[in-house]
């Protein structure tokens, strides 16, 4: 995928957002051709150098940019050159995918595995022992625990693991 249409993909886009929020995400959204100093960013973008250096620190860590230091050599300061490096989006959303794939997978076994009850004044989930414990009140008004069904919790997460089956191309 060509760099310009994978930024121009939404879910490139929310994974940008999500990583460095929105004062990084003109950062991550309009990466410069070659090397550019954080101060350049910040004077291009119009954004406060904080800003600026967060984005690219959490993009770094993320291997999505990379820098190199380079020392002037008449004042002795650092200077950090920054590169992008988005051709390692699409392993890390696949990495993220994998995880959530996971995530949820335990989440389905911990929903089958429990039994809940619910205070419907507060909304408040108890598992079973917990509203053993309470005496099937809640502790927040008072009122009575009543048995909560999670069918249809199980019926989302069940749909959503077999989406990302599906884009993983992992079968059960």
């Amino acid at each position: 995928m060509a760099f310009e249409d994978l930024l121009e993909d939404p879910v490139v886009q929310k994974y940008l957002n999500e990583l460095v929020g929105p004062k990084g995400m003109p950062v991550a959204a309009a990466p410069p051709d070659g090397e550019v100093t954080d101060e350049e960013l910040a004077e291009r973008l119009g954004l406060e150098l904080n800003d600026v250096r967060r984005a690219l620190f959490i993009l770094y860590e993320n291997d999505l940019a990379m820098y190199r230091r380079v020392r002037d050599e008449d004042s002795g300061w650092l200077t950090y050159l920054w590169t992008f490096e988005y051709d390692n989006i699409p392993g890390n959303l696949h990495d993220f995918m994998v995880r959530l794939l996971d995530a949820l997978e335990d989440r389905r076994e911990y929903e089958e595995m429990n039994e809940f009850y619910l205070c419907e004044v507060c909304s408040i989930r108890f598992e079973f022992g917990e509203a053993m414990d309470l005496g099937f009140e809640c502790p927040e008004c008072g009122s009575e625990l009543d048995a909560m069904g999670n069918d249809a919790i199980i019926d989302a997460v069940d749909d959503r693991i077999d989406a990302l089956r599906s884009d993983l191309g992992v079968t059960t």
